[in-house]
């Protein structure tokens, strides 16, 4: 259950940290809707500042596909997400062949399968070696390939890796949510991150997770949420808890209930900073969209 919860973060998490530089398709559905691409991303003419995101601006510096993992990546899952490749890639040459011109180089995408751990088995069966040009973890298949496996307890601990390590688990998701913490209040990125780690706590809240890394994740976030919020309180940051509480509730309330009326989004809109909170809380309870009516039929 808590596996399908992580997914979503790391979809959520890489298409916020991606869409200010290109065209980002968040579960991006091919070959007649029997698989389905985490995150299918495509840069801009010119994408700015992407060295902001470390390697993982580098490897969205070209067209790419996105396949995180919450648990090692197996043998089976890492063949899924090269079919995903391969069907995108024959889409492509279907359509160029259509217009009668050449598929450009650059438009193919890179596969990137980001995973926590992965086996010296599983490297080996797909020939995947350590690329000398890039840093540790980040294992290359064959050229005609272009894909790569990224071991991401295997990164070394920087800041350009930084926004890598955040999508690992245990000690090495800690480390990075230390150094996340650390950075600077204007980080452009700083917030987005922090908004989804704070949903990511509360979906692993209300699914009662009884794994030791979901539990300490929640205990790590806990606090670092309340003292966000008091922080942001005592700079006059008023307007911009509000902003972060809205789009944290409504981004939850569209995951587990599916797309959410307009009118329905107003009236949250129209609560107060301390109203959204105790509905963040409230929420955990919720069964049906008739429970959140019901709430603001009684708080507005």
């Amino acid at each position: 259950m808590t596996r399908f919860i992580h997914d979503q973060f790391a979809k959520d998490y890489l298409e916020e940290l991606l869409k200010p530089y290109g065209k980002v398709k968040a579960s991006s559905r091919v070959a007649g809707e029997i698989r389905e691409i985490d995150v299918l991303f495509s840069p801009a003419q010119q994408a700015n500042n992407l060295e902001m995101l470390g390697i993982l601006g580098k490897f969205a510096a070209t067209s790419a596909i996105f396949e995180p993992f919450r648990n090692p990546a197996s043998e089976e899952e890492i063949c899924d997400c090269l079919l995903k490749l391969l069907e995108v890639r024959g889409a492509l040459q279907r359509e160029a062949n259509r217009n009668k011109i050449s598929i450009k180089e650059l438009e193919i995408p890179k596969l990137w399968i980001l995973s926590p751990t992965v086996s010296v088995r599983i490297l080996s069966g797909f020939s995947a070696i350590q690329a000398s040009n890039w840093v540790s973890g980040v294992y290359l298949m064959g050229e005609y390939l272009r894909t790569a496996i990224v071991v991401i307890h295997q990164l070394p601990r920087t800041q350009e890796t930084l926004w890598l390590r955040i999508l690992g688990r245990g000690k090495v998701q800690r480390q990075a949510i230390d150094e996340l913490e650390a950075l600077s209040s204007n980080h452009p990125f700083r917030r987005a991150t922090l908004e989804l780690l704070y949903n990511l706590q509360q979906n692993l809240v209300m699914s009662q997770t009884e794994e030791s890394d979901d539990r300490e994740l929640v205990m790590r976030l806990a606090p670092l949420y309340q003292q966000d919020r008091e922080q942001a309180r005592q700079e006059g940051q008023v307007e911009g808890i509000k902003q972060g509480e809205e789009r944290l509730i409504i981004r939850q309330l569209n995951h587990r209930f599916g797309e959410i009326d307009s009118s329905v989004l107003e009236r949250i809109r129209g609560l107060s900073t301390d109203q959204l909170e105790t509905l963040g809380e409230a929420f955990l309870d919720f069964s049906s969209l008739t429970d959140l009516e019901t709430w603001l039929d009684q708080n507005l």
